[in-house]
């Protein structure tokens, strides 16, 4: 907030200066915004990190070379999906199983603990995956062995730990 103050505060000077800026008061200006928006996004991704590991998160970062961007990474933990050995259910039990499992990964996403979930398009021995956002393997085993699929032996759980941006999108 102080950065914003101080260039509002600059920005009204030069603007008082001159009516039309030249072109060094612009590349002032200019630099000053980069410098800003750098500083802010720096304090963002520092404050970003010590929070998650005051939490328990495997975190680091490191500077893209490209754009000089801090880019922090954070440990996820994925869990594929996997036919288990008890899928002998009948066609009203699994239709059940599934709405219980539909609700056991929304309920997953709302409370924050995955951040994405799917199954995937082929009739594979891997039927889908959830991202679990959680500090530990542990915490992220004992939420997947809680889907009702898993539970009644329909799934089995296999979870890998994965690094990811932190904030970067899906595109």
């Amino acid at each position: 907030m102080k950065h914003l103050i101080l260039f509002i505060g600059i920005l009204a000077f030069v603007a008082c200066k001159e009516e039309n800026p030249s072109k060094n008061d612009t590349e002032i200006i200019e630099a000053i915004t980069a410098d800003i928006i750098e500083d802010e996004v720096q304090q963002s991704v520092t404050a970003v990190k010590q929070d998650l590991q005051e939490k328990g998160y495997q975190v680091f970062d490191y500077v893209d070379p490209k754009s000089q961007d801090t880019i922090l990474m954070q440990q996820y933990f994925m869990a594929f999906l996997k036919k288990g050995p008890s899928r002998s259910q009948t066609k009203e039990e699994a239709d059940s199983l599934q709405k219980q499992h539909l609700a056991h990964l929304g309920r997953m996403y709302e409370e924050g603990f995955a951040d994405i979930s799917g199954p995937f398009g082929d009739d594979g021995e891997i039927r889908g995956i959830t991202i679990y956002n959680v500090p530990t393997l542990e915490m992220a085993d004992s939420l997947a062995n809680m889907d009702p699929m898993v539970k009644a032996g329909r799934l089995v759980i296999e979870i890998h730990p994965w690094w990811a941006a932190k904030g970067f999108p899906l595109r």
